[in-house]
């Protein structure tokens, strides 16, 4: 079993930053791979990006992309996602997710058994 806990969301303006933490119970965290989603009222739930056990692949949505960087420390069992000129379309909850089931990079929803509580992230105007 795996426990995740998301942190660092808030509100910030336009073009401003923020950076999501998720810390993850269990010794096994390290050969999981991870993502980060995101859902918005009234929509569907959306990889942003994931990272496999070593960090060695990545996958960033296009929407994100060159301003969004996720990264992980195996050691304190947590992973970031460092998001940068912000902007309102990303407005939504936060989702720490762990894909125990694969060691390739997992860029499916259905491909995640565990999951956080989620953070929210505004972006005003």
């Amino acid at each position: 079993q795996v426990q995740l806990v998301e942190s660092g969301g808030g509100l910030v303006q336009a073009g401003g930053s923020l950076r999501l933490s998720c810390a993850a119970s269990g010794r096994t965290f390290s050969r999981y791979s991870m993502g980060w989603f995101r859902q918005a009222p009234g929509k569907e739930r959306n990889l942003v990006a994931a990272i496999t056990w070593g960090g060695g692949r990545i996958y960033y949505a296009n929407s994100v992309k060159g301003r969004c960087t996720i990264s992980r420390d195996n050691a304190k069992n947590t992973v970031y996602l460092q998001l940068n000129s912000l902007k309102p379309e990303d407005t939504a909850v936060y989702y720490c997710a762990a894909a125990p089931r694969t060691g390739n990079l997992a860029v499916n929803l259905a491909e995640y058994d565990y999951w956080g509580q989620g953070t929210q992230v505004t972006v005003s105007t």
